[in-house]
């Protein structure tokens, strides 16, 4: 899979989210299983679940936004790397959210 074909959604989480979301699905998304691969209980794992959901929500709202898009497309174009846009990235939106 090329970069430019990878979800939005996807390059916003962190490595510990994907890990999590790929134990969810390698388990056919019990969160029973789940709370067992992390040891913890089944409601850690619902509010574990539930902010990631959430977070999966934001980034798509917030995508629409010019400055992102356009910090996206110089990554999809090999202007800059992935891992620099996702700073870049989570720096505007830091900045942005501590204006809110």
């Amino acid at each position: 899979m090329d970069i430019k074909d990878v979800p939005d959604w996807i390059l916003s989480l962190d490595e510990e989210d994907v890990e999590f979301i790929k134990k969810f699905v390698v388990n056919s998304g019990s969160l029973k299983e789940i709370a067992k691969v992390y040891e913890v209980s089944y409601p850690t794992v619902r509010v574990r679940l539930d902010r990631l959901i959430e977070k999966i929500k934001l980034n798509d709202a917030v995508d629409n936004e010019g400055f992102i898009k356009f910090i996206k497309q110089l990554s999809i174009d090999d202007r800059i790397n992935l891992e620099e846009a996702k700073l870049i990235i989570s720096k505007y939106k830091k900045e942005r959210d501590d204006k809110l």
